[in-house]
């Protein structure tokens, strides 16, 4: 059909199984999976469907468009959808009329799931959104090996910063060459977020007053963005001596995201700035220590917020004001926003293999922003760098 790499049988074979798991475990009969994310993590394909995961046994994956394609990615036996109304039918004929049937409550239109309820008009219906997030977010050595080379092209395009920064750049245009380089490397340029009306592109590439504007996204910095229709990230603002350049950067590798962020100044930041961007790697170290399994999820941040607090920068963590996000990181793999998030409530355990970028920042207003990010995995030590670009704040000559 096509020389794409696909995803190992074994892999989505073992995915399954997993999350078959976990149904048991909740006493639900079956699953309707329709998220784009979630359809490609369970079958090897993202085309457009729904497919059923039954308690056990083999899923089938009842497919809109295209048929064709989606028989030679996935791992899963492919149906054509055919009408919607006999559907239903077929699911009750194949897999037998359930009890309790589970669905996306958190991504799954209204709409669309009362149509799809009404396949089992007797079912309880059961949100299992967490439960498979949970599932993806402990990730396989495949998934890992995606990520790592997504960092590779990171940490290559970071090293070429220094040739191209310069005063009266702008930060979409240092961002459109990061973008293009990245691009050339095979990145999707897709930015994939589970939130409700959560959008990223690339990350951000931001300086001084710019970056520490607030928005809407819910990340400590904001950036100014080109418009008030896209509200964030890099604008048309140029670069100045002295000030803080925050380069939020990721890139995607067969649908995997990594995430990272580093500094830049032309010349040198001032005392203050300097000592905020030194107590932001120290909480970075610090949560590396700690984040290991069976640590609750809250802990680093709990950790985070009072480091924050006894170096005096308590009001500037994560954002400034009213505008401070409540977190110290997420899971990131197939979506940006996966599971763990490292935040006050969350007092899940820490488990080997899960994937978190940690970004402890610092937003100073009408000055920027100052911080660090990695992505790490989960080990039996404590939180081990994907990311290995060198962490120094890179300085430009004036």
């Amino acid at each position: 059909m096509h020389p794409l790499p696909k995803v190992p049988t074994m892999e989505v074979r073992e995915r399954i199984a997993r999350f078959q798991a976990k149904l048991q475990e909740n006493q639900i009969d079956g699953a309707m999976i329709t998220q784009n994310v979630d359809l490609y993590y369970l079958t090897g394909s993202m085309q457009n469907g729904l497919l059923y995961v039954p308690q056990s046994g083999e899923p089938r994956f009842y497919v809109k468009k295209s048929v064709a394609r989606a028989e030679f990615e996935a791992s899963v036996p492919v149906e054509e959808m055919g009408r919607m109304k006999q559907l239903g039918e077929r699911l009750r004929s194949t897999f037998g009329n359930v009890k309790r049937i589970g669905i996306e409550m958190d991504v799954l239109p209204y709409g669309l799931a009362v149509r799809y309820l009404g396949f089992f008009p007797d079912a309880e219906a059961v949100d299992v959104a967490f439960m498979l997030r949970l599932v993806r977010a402990v990730k396989s050595e495949y998934e890992l090996n995606q990520l790592r080379i997504a960092a590779t092209h990171v940490q290559e395009m970071v090293a070429m910063l220094p040739q191209q920064i310069r005063v009266g750049m702008s930060e979409v245009e240092l961002s459109a060459q990061i973008e293009h380089a990245l691009r050339l490397k095979g990145n999707i340029g897709i930015y994939r977020m589970r939130g409700y009306n959560q959008e990223l592109c690339l990350g951000m590439v931001a300086s001084g007053e710019a970056a520490a504007t607030p928005t809407y996204f819910d990340g400590p910095a904001g950036g100014l963005g080109m418009s008030v229709a896209s509200p964030q990230g890099a604008s048309r603002k140029t670069f100045s001596v002295g000030e803080p350049i925050l380069f939020d950067i990721s890139t995607v590798v067969e649908g995997y995201i990594i995430d990272q962020t580093r500094m830049a100044v032309i010349g040198e930041l001032d005392e203050e700035l300097t000592r905020a961007y030194e107590v932001a790697v120290s909480i970075i170290r610090e949560a590396e220590r700690m984040g290991k399994p069976g640590v609750p999820w809250q802990d680093l941040y709990l950790k985070a917020l009072e480091m924050a607090e006894a170096a005096g920068l308590q009001q500037h963590f994560m954002g400034f004001g009213n505008d401070q996000a409540k977190f110290l990181g997420h899971g990131v793999g197939l979506e940006f926003d996966e599971l763990p998030v490292l935040a006050r409530g969350f007092a899940q355990p820490l488990e080997k293999n899960m994937v978190i970028a940690i970004e402890p920042k610092f937003t100073f207003p009408g000055r920027g922003v100052i911080g660090i990010e990695n992505t790490y995995v989960v080990t039996e030590q404590g939180l081990k760098a994907i990311t290995t670009t060198p962490e120094d704040i890179v300085r430009i000559p004036e």
